[in-house]
């Protein structure tokens, strides 16, 4: 069966979380929220050599990160199927996963026999992450893909998803729509968690964020990508733009959100004892104003100060899995102890 979509693209985040505020008030949203114990993973896509990438992703393991991810573009990285195995063979309780995969770059029923076989080879510890692309414009310019606009690309990643939970299931899939088709095909192998690996979908913009919200298990929260892709809008780091997504994902969700877990990859994390300084410091770095980096994307201040703010943010959005860059795996590490279990 051939699930159609329609999407109202006039309203957007803010209106629906005006709309919730006004009718409900921000002290019900926050009480609304369910609490998840937090999780942390890191984002490694270095290349070095096999017995440094099994070290890397033991001390992942041993530093208390619940899962490593990998992002998924060309030049200079592994290829994520065999490396994520490998990072799953060396360890014992570290999940695997994509944040995330372009669905421009591979036909879905190539991501879902890749998905399920990872989630074989690690006894079920592989999560699947997906986005619609156009994050780093040189994967499309090295390779000949045609960058589509926003809405094309949003649109094949809409088929994608029920194809590859499709292939995921028991029986096989007949699929007809307007960008892909899928004729009786048994997907295997079938993945060890069912119905399937825990579905992660990332973005930012009102129907990425619809999609997510009727698809995903988990959420990852963006800035939306400027129309010409490789960008993400600045002004949407700010966690009253979080707050507005988070707000947009309740509206959609409706009685799926409390099942939702939302996500936010961390772009800084500086410990500090001066935070004020260090947020004038990147303000200027970055041309922005230092009030849009009050944002649980951006992570500066004591480990005391980040393991509060970290709690409120959960307390208050719901935001309970953070992933950091490899670059700061170390840094963050005590800001993860003070927080482990909780």
């Amino acid at each position: 069966m051939v699930t159609s979509y329609c999407y109202d693209r006039g309203v957007t985040a803010s209106d629906v979380a005006k709309s919730m505020v006004d009718t409900a008030g921000d002290e019900r949203m926050a009480n609304t929220t369910t609490r998840r114990p937090f999780r942390f993973g890191v984002q490694i896509s270095e290349v070095r050599n096999g017995a440094a990438w099994k070290e890397q992703a033991r001390k992942a393991e041993a530093l208390g990160y619940d899962i490593l991810v990998m992002p998924d573009h060309l030049g200079g990285r592994f290829a994520i199927g065999p490396a994520l195995a490998v990072a799953a063979e060396a360890t014992r309780t570290l999940r695997i996963g994509t944040l995330v995969l372009q669905n421009d770059l591979r036909h879905p029923a190539l991501v879902a026999m890749e998905a399920a076989t990872l989630d074989v080879l690690s006894d079920g510890r592989f999560e699947l992450g997906l986005g619609a692309g156009g994050s780093f414009l040189p994967d499309y310019e090295w390779t000949g893909i045609t960058l589509d606009p926003p809405g094309a690309r949003v649109g094949r990643l809409e088929e994608s998803v029920p194809i590859i939970k499709g292939l995921f299931a028991p029986d096989p899939l007949t699929f007809a729509g307007r960008h892909y088709r899928i004729a009786n095909f048994d997907g295997l192998p079938k993945p060890v968690q069912r119905p399937h690996p825990p579905l992660l979908i990332g973005g930012g913009g009102p129907r990425m964020l619809a999609l997510a919200a009727r698809e995903a298990d988990i959420v990852s929260i963006f800035s939306r990508m400027l129309p010409s892709g490789g960008r993400f809008r600045d002004d949407e780091l700010k966690a009253s733009a979080v707050a507005d997504k988070v707000a947009f994902l309740r509206h959609a969700a409706g009685d799926r959100f409390p099942h939702l877990e939302l996500n936010i990859l961390v772009q800084v994390v500086a410990i500090t004892e001066d935070r004020q300084a260090e947020l004038e410091r990147l303000s200027a770095k970055w041309g922005i104003p230092v009030d849009w980096l009050d944002s649980p994307h951006i992570l500066v201040g004591t480990t005391r100060q980040i393991a509060d703010e970290l709690h409120a943010y959960r307390e208050q959005l719901g935001l309970s899995y953070f992933v950091v860059f490899e670059r700061h795996m170390d840094a963050f590490a005590p800001v993860l102890a003070e927080l482990a279990g909780g």
